[in-house]
């Protein structure tokens, strides 16, 4: 099966060409070009270099967020063009699941988190159960110390494994220093704190923001289990409301209680 799956959420996008798991060959957006310029050539240069034609792709595999209205919706909106025109089957993957699996396979929860700007993050959080990840609750755009609380108080008390591609997001703010400090204080091999957080030790993993790679291989798990998606319901999961759209909404609630 060859795959070819597009990460266009942030900045930090790529594309990546695979043959079932393995990846073939990536291009980062390493560029201030915007996605509409430079994503086509990209693809190109990542299919000449996999020694593929585009008609070789069986599978198409998009980031549907979170990430920015624009670099979202580019993604998406280009695969459901392909997907009409040859009637290849589509994947939609969430970015935050992608980053996810990349977790060292220790503890029970991941909670996986990238920067969404205005000092805040995109997070989730996922229980491991079987090998499959199980997300808890729903994705969401949330301050990061708001965020570490959220976690720990929805894993059920197990000790949660953190990931980012932007992991200073969090590393850097007084409620993560002072939860390290918490688990200092703590005995760790202590039978009565099992279930406690402990976070002595404990590091957020680094993973590379460009994550085409990973939401290929997502992307691949589940073409293998038929879980194709609907061009027509591929829809981009922005999590937060474009300036746009919160600019028309507030200027439709202004507009009513003027005319009130």
């Amino acid at each position: 099966m060859n795959l070819l799956a597009l990460d266009t959420c942030d900045a930090r996008g790529s594309v990546s060409v695979l043959r079932d798991d393995e990846v073939l060959q990536t291009v980062e957006h390493d560029t201030s070009d915007d996605y509409s310029i430079w994503l086509l050539p990209a693809i190109d240069r990542a299919l000449q270099a996999s020694g593929l034609a585009f008609a070789d792709i069986d599978v198409y595999v998009a980031a549907s967020g979170p990430g920015s209205f624009t670099g979202v919706r580019v993604g998406l909106t280009t695969v459901k063009a392909w997907a009409e025109i040859t009637g290849k089957p589509v994947v939609g993957v969430s970015r935050l699941e992608a980053l996810a699996t990349l977790a060292a396979p220790a503890g029970e929860f991941v909670a996986a988190f990238t920067n969404a700007q205005r000092k805040q993050v995109f997070g989730a959080l996922y229980r491991r159960d079987g090998g499959r990840l199980y997300r808890i609750g729903e994705e969401a755009v949330i301050a990061p110390d708001a965020f570490l609380t959220w976690a720990e108080e929805n894993s059920s008390g197990a000790n949660v494994g953190w990931i980012s591609t932007d992991p200073e997001m969090l590393t850097e703010t007084e409620a993560w220093a002072a939860r390290q400090k918490e688990g200092a204080a703590r005995p760790v091999n202590s039978a009565a704190n099992s279930r406690v957080p402990q976070h002595q030790g404990i590091e957020v993993e680094s993973a590379s923001p460009f994550l085409s790679p990973a939401i290929g291989k997502l992307g691949y798990h589940f073409a293998t289990l038929k879980v194709f998606t609907d061009p027509l319901r591929l829809d981009a999961n922005y999590v937060r409301r474009s300036d746009a759209e919160v600019s028309w909404v507030d200027r439709q609630e202004r507009a009513s209680k003027t005319a009130g």
